[in-house]
């Protein structure tokens, strides 16, 4: 595995917690709405993908977005390839201290067996090589688990990584997240077939090939304690899946070894009315309360 070692060193070790700021085509107007712009605020998806942008650039060039409590950002395809503060994205973000990242899924297969499966990826090459190119450290890709169904939950977990030998084969970090829907009525029973199935596709890796996890809080407190020592996990990071930043900052406090990669918890206060005196205010808190949620259980 071929990375920046500065930051595979950042990644390993550092105090802090990953930045979601992935949103892509199907989430944007959610994420606008929250943002308190609603859907007559632009004309088309061009505009729309203009607004999104701002807010991001507006995000990691807030004086409070740095390397001292963010480690890394998950990036859209399209914030990568743009600029912010007049620098290309994932350059400025890394004179900051934060690494990038870069989200590759093309969206979700219709449920089948429980689980939704990641669409087809026929650019992941070109992908790969564009993230290379731009100094992108590492990926991220989503698929969603709804049922506790050993069978599809085994085979959504190995399509993740099978995905994930591709990404590190391009000398990337790949994240790995086969997301539990947080209102399954059978989280807990999800959680163990999750466990059971990354640990045996990381005991089948070959040697010096690593992964980092993205996973739902369990429904029992360290339940994924031994992902977290696994010799071939640079780190696990939790997703807010929805939880308000409070809930998700409590329920990730109680799992060891845990740091958060939050999306909505993070950006839930911004408002695009805000002044940047009050718009970096909200973000600093955000950020304060996530990093202490991430440090604290260390």
């Amino acid at each position: 595995m071929s990375t920046d070692p500065k930051m595979m060193a950042q990644m390993v070790g550092g105090a802090g917690f990953i930045a979601a700021l992935d949103q892509s085509g199907g989430s944007t107007p959610k994420a606008l709405r929250a943002y308190g712009l609603e859907e007559d605020a632009w004309n088309s998806e061009d505009e729309m993908f203009t607004l999104i942008h701002d807010m991001r650039s507006r995000i990691v060039t807030a004086p409070s977005f740095d390397g001292q409590k963010v480690l890394g950002a998950i990036l859209f395809e399209k914030t990568m390839n743009g600029e912010a503060g007049g620098k290309p994205v994932p350059h400025l973000l890394w004179e900051r201290g934060v690494v990038p990242f870069l989200k590759v899924d093309k969206g979700l297969e219709d449920e089948t067996n429980g689980v939704q499966m990641m669409k087809p990826m026929p650019t992941l090459v070109e992908m790969c090589e564009d993230a290379v190119s731009k100094g992108i450290f590492g990926t991220k890709m989503r698929s969603v688990i709804h049922e506790a169904n050993e069978d599809g939950i085994a085979a959504n977990v190995d399509q993740q990584f099978m995905f994930a030998r591709q990404i590190i084969g391009h000398g990337l970090v790949p994240i790995v997240e086969p997301e539990v829907n947080l209102k399954s009525e059978s989280r807990a029973e999800c959680d163990a077939l999750v466990l059971k199935h990354i640990h045996r596709n990381l005991d089948a890796l070959p040697d010096g090939e690593r992964v980092m996890l993205k996973l739902s809080l369990p429904v029992e407190d360290d339940l994924y304690a031994p992902l977290v020592a696994h010799p071939r996990v640079i780190r696990v990071v939790a997703l807010s899946g929805g939880y308000e930043r409070e809930e998700a900052n409590a329920k990730l406090a109680r799992n060891r070894g845990m740091i958060a990669s939050f999306s909505r918890a993070l950006l839930q206060d911004l408002r695009a009315d805000m002044d940047d005196e009050e718009f970096d205010a909200a973000l600093g808190a955000a950020i304060d309360d996530i990093y202490a949620a991430s440090v604290c259980n260390g």
